[in-house]
């Protein structure tokens, strides 16, 4: 049962540029008793503590593709519930990402060995298949994703509360008609935008693009968020209006949304 609404915070904004402004990419959802992080980029574990979460309380994290700005404070997280002992997890911890994502693990286990591998009762992998339909039911929440053009191992995900209420989390990505229709009726997307128009890069949007997406799936409102330090240069609300004039809001660190 949800207890109370479903929260995001946004915990990183930012990407592997480093920045006292801007942390790498994650976002936090609290639904009932479960805690979501969705990509866990460096600086993840300060921006959790700030925002009043300890690591043990996180149920699941959701990656969305293994560069080091989504992944890079994994291994930290695993140590960090180590200490001092991992029954102080109440809830397993759910570890799930797209194709390839046993082997990344397995490989990451490889340099850090037993200093982040928790008990099997404690946590379980799980490697989601694109090409799958339907999606995963944890009770707290409803969990459906969507390859994105980005990576081949790139996923972006749909969380769907008991009451209804829908977030969707792009991951990095460059126009994606499967995105869009992921997002379709979303109350919420948090949606990548990298860098403005004029300086746009394959695999990734620009504000304009992702403005795009949000208007053809009709979200209720739309965060723009993994800004570069040279998206502080222009207007990026302005270049989104181009394209979508619902609710949109630009992603700080330490950001509260409510659903």
């Amino acid at each position: 049962m949800n207890r109370g609404k479903t929260k995001v915070i946004i915990l990183g904004s930012g990407t592997c540029v480093p920045s006292l402004k801007r942390s790498s990419a994650a976002v936090l959802v609290t639904t009932g008793e479960s805690r979501i992080l969705l990509d866990i980029g460096a600086g993840t574990i300060r921006r959790l503590f700030e925002a009043g979460y300890p690591v043990v309380d996180i149920s699941h994290i959701l990656i969305t593709h293994f560069h080091p700005d989504h992944t890079g404070e994994l291994a930290s997280f695993l140590f960090s519930n180590k200490y001092p002992d991992a029954s102080l997890r109440r809830r397993p911890l759910t570890l799930l990402g797209g194709p390839g994502f046993k082997e990344f693990f397995r490989k990451l286990s490889d340099v850090y060995g037993g200093w982040i591998t928790l008990p099997p009762e404690k946590a379980r992998l799980v490697e989601a298949d694109p090409g799958e339909t339907g999606g995963m039911d944890f009770g707290d929440f409803f969990l459906s994703w969507s390859p994105v053009v980005h990576n081949p191992e790139s996923l972006a995900y749909r969380i769907r509360d008991t009451a209804g209420k829908t977030v969707v989390y792009s991951g990095d990505t460059d126009e994606s008609e499967a995105l869009k229709r992921l997002a379709k009726g979303a109350d919420l997307l948090i949606c990548e935008s990298a860098l403005p128009a004029a300086m746009k890069v394959p695999g990734h949007l620009s504000p304009s693009l992702a403005g795009g997406i949000a208007a053809g799936a009709r979200v209720g409102k739309l965060v723009l968020t993994h800004f570069y330090p040279e998206c502080d240069t222009v207007d990026m609300a302005a270049e989104c209006r181009c394209s979508y004039n619902g609710p949109l809001v630009l992603a700080e660190d330490l950001m509260e949304i409510e659903l």
